[in-house]
């Protein structure tokens, strides 16, 4: 992740610069509005001092805020409560006073990061004919009835799922459920097959015969 750093004050950004390269983080380190805003779009997340001098700190961050959707955090020196609020509603994140520890400041960096990027939502559930399956609660159903499947049970059944009516390879489904892309697919994938069919009853599981295989569809459309 690529933090900008805004500040005019050299000796006070080396110690944050240093500390954030030693946990892993590129740093870039600017010292003016007009750098900031040339660079705020190439980075990650912008810690901005709300103290630079010859230039309102509060406008830079607006700048920022509408040139772009970077999370900022702000950090102050002035212990009153309003700077801190001013730069929330500037655009700002999060905001810290000076003196912080480095600690508090990676911790406000994660908690902003993941507010900034939400888990993406898990797709929505599969219905082909009487067949259900729901990729958030890992739930199967046939004709309304739950069907208990394993872990790689249900990943090769979300496998062939996810794909429609196209036919999966055996080399694809040993890439997908078993994160092998290069070993041969043998016995294993044949014997998961057998026991799905075992479970799901029907023909929902198609064998294309030297390629791969592909998801029934009961003689009804794909609905999901």
């Amino acid at each position: 992740m690529r933090v900008l750093v805004v500040d005019d004050n050299a000796v006070a950004a080396e110690s944050v610069l240093r500390d954030l390269r030693r946990v892993g983080y590129a740093v870039d380190h600017v010292e003016t509005r007009e750098a900031a805003l040339r660079s705020c779009d190439r980075a990650d997340l912008v810690l901005l001092d709300l103290g630079l001098s010859g230039c309102d700190a509060l406008a830079v961050c607006r700048e920022i805020r509408a040139r772009c959707d970077v999370p900022i955090i702000a950090f102050t020196d002035q212990r009153d409560e309003l700077e801190c609020v001013l730069g929330l509603k500037a655009g700002s994140d999060d905001c810290l006073v000076k003196p912080y520890g480095f600690r508090e400041l990676i911790a406000r960096i994660e908690a902003v990061m993941r507010r900034a990027r939400p888990r993406p939502r898990p797709p929505a559930a599969l219905t082909r004919a009487g067949l259900r399956i729901d990729p958030e609660t890992r739930e199967v159903r046939v004709g309304g009835e739950p069907v208990s499947l394993t872990r790689k049970e249900f990943d090769l059944l979300w496998a062939l799922a996810s794909r429609g009516d196209g036919v999966v390879s055996r080399e694809e489904l040993m890439s997908a459920v078993w994160d092998e892309p290069s070993t041969q697919p043998g016995r294993t994938i044949d014997t998961h097959v057998y026991s799905l069919r075992a479970k799901l009853g029907g023909d929902w599981i198609i064998t294309v015969r030297g390629v791969g295989y592909r998801l029934g569809d009961g003689g009804e459309g794909f609905r999901g």
